[in-house]
């Protein structure tokens, strides 16, 4: 990380925290309850993190953390879990964290509370291959992925490899079954509220406003009237300002699944879809 990132890192809470200051005319912000935005990579973080920002020009919140609590290093090591745990502890009083963490007891431990708001977006599995593909291999030349995937012949190859993980070579990637046992654990825990990314987008409006209600479910009236709030919270939904955006779309993966697509997904992921509530069978 060179000195201006560095500088830049450690000026932007002071400046978030004056602006905030100055918005709410307030110095102290523990009133609102703790919330955490919680995903899996590629499936609609970026989205919740923009209603998540949203959040502070309705209810006071300094603002929302820069950097999410992450389970892997960018190195591809994995954080201990009282690493992460403590990450999650350290996100700081009035701010908003978010992140991409699993439901281990040690975090579901610090999320859990009474008192807190916990949200965790999933997206239909086909739709989040498909993005995930596209991501590691145009978009982010980081990614564990990039190098192996540009290899491959075609997309085609890629999204087959991603369907089914990897595990060769030092080059490490779980099947899509696997990937959403994760997400079936945080479905099971009582206090997080669970979206899908296709209500989001799709039904909005409800959307939001159940995830308002949750806040409220502690307790905490939100100073914002809710005819008021929920036009701030849309206006701030603008997924072409994200770094991460390429097409914001529910069902594009139908543009990109081949039959054999199709039945190479079946015979790895089982009935996934239809667990999730994404099909009513398999005859998809």
């Amino acid at each position: 990380m060179g000195l201006t990132q560095k500088l830049r890192r450690t000026l932007r809470p002071l400046g978030k925290t004056a602006q905030a200051i100055l918005r709410w005319k307030r110095f102290s912000f523990n009133d609102a309850p703790p919330v955490f935005g919680n995903s899996k990579p590629k499936s609609g973080s970026h989205l919740l993190l923009q209603v998540l920002n949203g959040f502070t020009q309705i209810m006071p919140y300094k603002y929302v953390d820069a950097d999410p609590v992450r389970t892997i290093k960018k190195d591809g090591e994995r954080w201990t879990a009282d690493s992460i745990a403590a990450s999650l502890r350290a996100v700081p009083s009035g701010v908003i964290g978010w992140g991409y963490v699993e439901a281990s007891p040690e975090n579901v431990a610090v999320l859990c509370q009474p008192g807190r708001v916990n949200y965790f977006i999933y997206r239909d599995p086909r739709d989040m291959l498909v993005s995930q593909v596209f991501f590691a291999t145009d978009m982010h030349g980081e990614h564990g992925m990039h190098d192996y995937y540009n290899a491959l012949p075609d997309f085609d190859a890629r999204l087959n490899v991603a369907i089914t993980g990897i595990d060769k070579d030092g080059l490490k990637m779980v099947s899509v079954k696997q990937r959403y046992d994760g997400v079936f654990q945080w479905l099971e825990q009582k206090d997080v509220m669970c979206i899908r990314f296709e209500e989001l987008i799709n039904n909005r409006d409800v959307t939001l406003n159940a995830m308002l209600d949750e806040v409220e479910r502690t307790g905490y009236k939100i100073p914002t009237p809710r005819e008021k709030a929920l036009p701030v919270l849309v206006d701030a939904i603008q997924p072409k300002k994200s770094h991460t955006f390429r097409s914001g779309k529910t069902g594009g993966w139908k543009q990109y699944f081949t039959e054999e697509h199709k039945l190479l997904f079946k015979s790895i992921a089982g009935n996934l879809l239809v667990q999730l509530g994404y099909e009513k069978n398999n005859d998809w």
